[in-house]
């Protein structure tokens, strides 16, 4: 479906799936495991442990709602993905892991997010980040280039709300210095973007970028250069 033409004042705006992706894992992870620790993994090893970490990580991260908490929570993901991998990783102490662990996670903008981000602030567009993430978005958006582009983050750890929680999009509207009805949430999630929106009184697009069906009355997009007040960005 094609979106409104009324311009909102705000968006709010997911993180994963929305503005950033994941760089594939599997190999990077087969690779510091293989040159710190001389563990060669076959494909399917490491894609089954990094299966279990992530996880692991999606049912936990809220705990990570400030540094202390997110040390403890990486050193707990890294636990959980020698658990999963085979009987010979058992030697590897968890600091090590811990920093092989992150090297082989990396995030990325979508190619049209600096472009659209851009497009939009220039259009005086407030720009707020509602993501249900511990609190190294922060990170993830400076080392992406996208952080100088946002007017706000929220994270759900720090917040101590989940989206589709209510509360998490009350306080991005008043970041954003917004009522409900001057906004426009963005997002990849039936559940927590869609839903969590509606039952804040906000109107709502749903990314598909696969181009996969949604379900009746969601007006979705393939891209962010779709939404209402960036032209073609």
């Amino acid at each position: 479906m094609s979106a409104s033409a009324h311009i909102p004042r705000a968006y709010l705006l997911d993180a994963l799936g929305t503005l950033l992706e994941l760089e594939p894992p599997v190999q990077p992870l087969r690779r510091e495991l293989r040159e710190r620790f001389g563990l060669e993994l076959s494909a399917e090893q490491a894609y089954a442990a990094m299966k279990a970490e992530i996880g692991w990580y999606r049912a936990n991260h809220d705990s990570a709602r400030d540094r202390a908490s997110l040390a403890v929570l990486r050193r707990d993901a890294a636990a959980a993905l020698r658990d999963a991998l085979p009987p010979a990783a058992a030697r590897i102490e968890l600091e090590p892991l811990t920093e092989a662990l992150l090297a082989a996670l990396r995030f990325r903008p979508f190619p049209e997010v600096p472009g659209v981000l851009r497009a939009a602030r220039a259009a005086g567009i407030r720009l707020v980040v509602v993501s249900n993430w511990d609190v190294s978005l922060h990170d993830a958006l400076a080392q992406t280039g996208l952080a100088p582009l946002l007017d706000g983050v929220l994270t759900s750890a720090e917040v101590g709300s989940a989206k589709p929680a209510r509360e998490i999009f009350d306080r991005a509207l008043a970041l954003a210095g917004v009522e409900a009805g001057a906004a426009l949430h963005v997002g990849d999630d039936v559940a927590a973007d869609v839903e969590g929106a509606r039952a804040a009184g906000i109107d709502v697009r749903l990314v598909l970028r696969d181009g996969a069906s949604a379900p009746a009355g969601i007006t979705t997009i393939r891209s962010l250069r779709e939404l209402p007040g960036v032209g073609a960005a």
